[in-house]
């Protein structure tokens, strides 16, 4: 078999990359002058516009519980669905900026209640489910409602979040629900039945308000307008010379914006098929999205890292799943966080197996205040931790940060900022209203800026060692899971104020199964800290390393909706941990290098 990097590349459609460089002394402005279409300046515009060319097509499907066939809606039925429930929601007193709290999982339901809030000018408001599960902790929703001052909610199911409808921040405010109601809660259904309502939305409407992940303080509400949400589709529309519809099986939650922009909005804005996956890229509930790729091919298949860590394992051992995978798809994507290359290289080992070629991996960059998009990788490319070049549209400047490059951003994509906090909109902007993301790039090649930019840590993740060794966190955290090559699935960086650097993993049980148990994974995690201290330099270096019990925490928000680690959460719920790992005399479960 012929080598990976001599390995052909399927095409991905993709247009022309184009670039623009301006030097600032040291500091570096790129922008992306290829041009895109500001024609649709509301979210709701694409839906109209599907359901006049193509109505019977399918924009949505969902599983039908507890059978093996699919629930669908056309782009003919959302429109009429949608208007429906815009005269619902009206006659409940929902109108131009009053926000829509909906506190439910992805469905079809609730795509076409947040696109009829939407159609009216009033905010859409999703939080992660997790704020109103059993077991949740309430206090984030109670801090959710404060800020996003709703004026009705939307739930899936009414006994699933029976505690959180009854908490005092939610007193009052009207309640639909899909399934379950309670005396007094609005069916879904009966909204249906409402008189249908004009879409008036406007481009400078508030159409979202998304929470910030909360990983450095509090979460604030992000101002997202219609224009923001819907230019930033074009612009991605723009990086593809590709008339055909794309088709989608994607888990991203909606509470984010790489979910419920990059994922459900793009689809919409370009007439094509997402197919809702319940499954979650964590063992023991990635069995649905397995399933759902045994029947649909995607054209283009979107996940988190930790997705891609357990896909993998199953590709390589499944070959009718890879056939079934590999069939027509020509883009293969990662966000939320960066991914090993190692994932990377065994996806593509795989898929030239199985069909002759490579399949492009492509990565955005961006936040939730960037619409998300600010850069996305539109080339042919087989490395991890590229994060790309701006969207069609975008500029990008790197200024010097100490021995780094802090990259900011500015667009038509980007937020005007926070809802009701003036302060911390104006700390978020630099004196040229860039958007300050809070991370770090560098060059790919630094003789060739069209090479791309590659991802380079986040900046407030990063801490000193006691020595005032600078510890570069999130590089690290990758760069040892790759090492390890698969038993563990994710790692907590610590050592800030320490003499050394820890880690606090957790073991993949998949891989560490098939490895042979526990001793045989352990025996993997050592030997994989070694190589990987072996090329480490200075605050580089893993000094030791901690296997936790079972996997991070989502009910606690340890563990993310994206499936990554919440760093500076997890150091925090596990100090008794934390002390094991820097023990002047470690227990014999502590790793030292």
């Amino acid at each position: 078999m012929e080598s990976l990097d001599d390995a052909p590349f399927r095409d991905a459609r993709y247009a022309p990359r184009a670039l623009e460089v301006e030097r600032r002394g040291e500091t570096l402005i790129l922008r992306n002058p290829m041009p895109y279409s500001d024609v649709v300046t509301t979210v709701t515009a694409p839906l109209a516009r599907w359901a006049a060319q193509a109505p019977e097509r399918v924009w949505l499907a969902e599983r039908i519980e507890g059978q093996d066939g699919w629930r669908t809606v056309t782009y003919g039925e959302a429109a009429t669905r949608v208007a429906a429930l815009a005269g619902g929601l009206s006659a409940l007193g929902q109108s131009r900026g009053k926000p829509l709290l909906i506190l439910a999982r992805n469905t079809i339901d609730h795509a076409l209640i947040a696109y009829a809030a939407m159609s009216l000018g009033a905010p859409a408001a999703p939080v992660s489910p997790q704020y109103g599960l059993l077991g949740a902790d309430l206090s984030r929703l109670a801090h959710a409602v404060e800020r996003l001052k709703p004026a009705a909610v939307y739930v899936d199911d009414a006994a699933a979040f029976a505690g959180a409808l009854d908490h005092d921040c939610l007193d009052g405010l009207p309640v639909i629900a899909s399934r379950n109601t309670r005396p007094g809660d609005q069916p879904f259904e009966a909204l249906l039945a409402s008189p249908p309502a004009a879409d008036v939305a406007q481009g400078d409407d508030i159409a979202k308000l998304l929470l910030t992940s909360g990983s450095t303080g509090r979460p604030k509400a992000v101002i997202c307008t219609h224009a923001n949400i819907a230019l930033n589709a074009a612009q991605i529309e723009a990086c593809y010379a590709d008339r055909e519809p794309p088709v989608l099986v994607n888990s991203a939650p909606w509470s984010h914006s790489l979910g419920a922009n990059a994922i459900l909005h793009m689809v919409l804005h370009r007439g094509g098929t997402l197919h809702i996956d319940a499954g979650q890229p964590v063992p023991g509930r990635f069995g649905e999205t397995l399933r759902n790729l045994h029947e649909v091919s995607p054209t283009y298949h979107n996940m988190v890292p930790a997705g891609w860590g357990l896909l993998v394992g199953e590709l390589e051992r499944d070959p009718a799943l890879a056939r079934t995978f590999f069939s027509r798809v020509r883009v293969l994507q990662y966000g939320g966080a960066s991914m090993a290359q190692s994932i990377l290289d065994r996806v593509q080992a795989v898929a030239l197996a199985t069909t002759g070629e490579r399949i492009t991996f492509a990565a955005g960059y961006g936040a939730t205040e960037t619409g998300p998009t600010a850069c996305n990788i539109h080339w042919l490319n087989a490395r991890s931790g590229m994060v790309g070049l701006p969207t069609p549209g975008t500029a990008v400047k790197l200024v010097s940060a100490g021995e780094k490059l802090e990259i900011r951003v500015k667009g038509p994509q980007v937020s005007p900022g926070y809802l009701d906090q003036p302060d911390a909109t104006r700390e978020a902007f630099d004196e040229d209203g860039f958007y300050r993301l809070g991370d770090a790039a560098r060059l790919a090649d630094p003789d060739d800026p069209a090479a791309g930019l590659v991802f380079d840590g986040r900046l407030v993740e990063n801490f000193k060692l006691a020595s005032g060794t600078f510890v570069a966190a999130g590089a690290l955290r990758v760069a040892a899971i790759s090492a390890i090559g698969g038993a563990a699935s994710d790692a907590v960086v610590c050592g800030e104020g320490r003499d050394g650097v820890g880690l606090m993993l957790f073991l993949e049980p998949r891989t560490c199964e098939r490895l042979g148990g526990a001793d045989a994974a352990l025996a993997a995690v050592r030997s994989g800290l070694e190589r990987f201290n072996a090329g480490a330099k200075g605050g580089g270096r893993v000094a030791r390393a901690l296997i936790l019990p079972g996997a991070p925490d989502a009910a606690s928000g340890e563990l993310t909706d994206k499936g990554y680690i919440n760093q500076a959460l997890a150091r925090e719920r596990r100090p008794a941990e934390l002390e094991r790992l820097f023990a002047s005399a470690p227990d014999e479960d502590v790793m030292v290098f």
